[in-house]
């Protein structure tokens, strides 16, 4: 069931997560803003509008999962875990500290809300796809999300799960793309090109879309268009997106992979977020 929210109020939504983790990474001096920023307009959708969830129950068995395999943007997530109340908001205060919820990566054993640790890349996706048996097993219609780097597929698990949730007629299994050709050592063009994702997940009989992923109404509407699609293939969805999105100095710049701001850039992203992506 589709939450009841408008694109604007979306779009404020991304606006208070990438907020949110710059302020996360700022204050712990330490963790990865830049594929956070890029994928907080999908995030946001999924949190405020596309999943069933409920933060007082975080383990009830009609919730739809989601499952961070990019772990190392886990601000993003945590911000949203935060704003919908799975924890307490003074928690983004915590980031990285000893016995903290918001570990460098999502723990699932520390965080309401986070359905498996993840942070070694290829291995979210492989478990979402379990998830996913393991729910249509039991006869329920939850549905499974599960977000990637783009430079994350090019771990050979990938596609191993890619092909087993194909195999197993997943249809409400939905593997996201964050598509922003940047990786820690340069962009993804330069150090193990992925080609054309749109003809590889065909090629695995998927149901695809790519569309740019940071516009919220694009993003509204491929999340409506597979809930139609009810024909034993899985979903794609690739996000063109620009990694450091809304911070000017962070846009498509590799170094910001993983590295905090300091006083005066940490000033000026905030200033840039605030207003807005149309700067």
């Amino acid at each position: 069931m589709v939450q009841p929210v408008t694109t604007e109020e979306l779009k404020e939504r991304a606006k208070q997560l990438r907020m949110t983790s710059v302020q996360m990474i700022y204050e712990a001096q330490s963790g990865h803003p830049g594929g956070s920023l890029s994928a907080a307009d999908v995030v946001a959708n999924l949190y405020f509008r596309e999943m069933r969830y409920d933060p007082a129950d975080p383990k009830w068995e009609d919730r739809d999962r989601f499952v961070l395999s990019k772990g190392h943007v886990a601000p993003v997530l945590y911000s949203a875990l935060a704003i919908t109340g799975f924890v307490p908001m003074e928690t983004i205060h915590t980031l990285r500290k000893k016995g903290s919820a918001f570990q460098g990566h999502p723990d699932s054993k520390k965080c309401p809300g986070v359905e498996i640790s993840t942070g070694s890349l290829g291995q979210g996706i492989s478990a979402a796809v379990g998830m996913a048996i393991g729910l249509k097993r039991d006869g329920k219609d939850a549905r499974v999300y599960t977000l990637l780097g783009d430079g994350e597929t090019q771990e050979g698990q990938v596609w191993e799960a890619i092909q087993c949730a194909r195999t197993y007629e997943l249809d409400a299994f939905t593997v996201i793309i964050d598509e922003n050709n940047l990786q820690i050592d340069g962009h993804c063009d330069e150090v193990s090109p992925n080609f054309d994702f749109v003809k590889k997940l065909e090629a695995f009989d998927y149901d695809v879309i790519r569309i740019d992923g940071h516009d919220m109404e694009a993003i509204s509407n491929a999340f409506d268009a597979f809930r139609e699609m009810k024909n034993g293939k899985p979903k794609a969805l690739i996000l063109k997106t620009i990694k450091g999105r809304g911070v000017s100095y962070m846009e498509d710049v590799a170094g910001w992979h993983g590295a905090a701001p300091n006083d005066e850039q940490y000033a000026q992203a905030m200033a840039e977020l605030e207003k807005g992506l149309d700067r």
